[in-house]
């Protein structure tokens, strides 16, 4: 591999992380509005449905911690700056 290659692979990689990273807080949301509808439309709220909104939801929020735009400013500074 030649270094315009590489360049293109390193330029492309963090772009195709952010795009699944957006496309996974679309799925949640999604998701979390489906269990809510389900959950509101038969009139009662029962402890199972509260538990899968619950669970969906630690869900969402984990996958917005592992969001690949926290991690721009800790990588893009030189080994001697980030240590001290």
């Amino acid at each position: 591999m030649n270094k315009s290659q590489n360049s293109e692979v390193s330029a492309f990689l963090p772009m195709l992380q952010k795009g699944i990273w957006l496309f996974g807080i679309l799925s949640w949301i999604f998701g979390l509005t489906d269990r809510t509808i389900a959950l509101l439309s038969d009139g009662y709220l029962s402890a199972i449905d509260i538990v899968q909104l619950f669970t969906a939801s630690f869900f969402f929020i984990s996958w917005l911690l592992l969001s690949p735009f926290l991690g721009l400013n800790s990588q893009s500074q030189p080994k001697e700056e980030a240590s001290s």
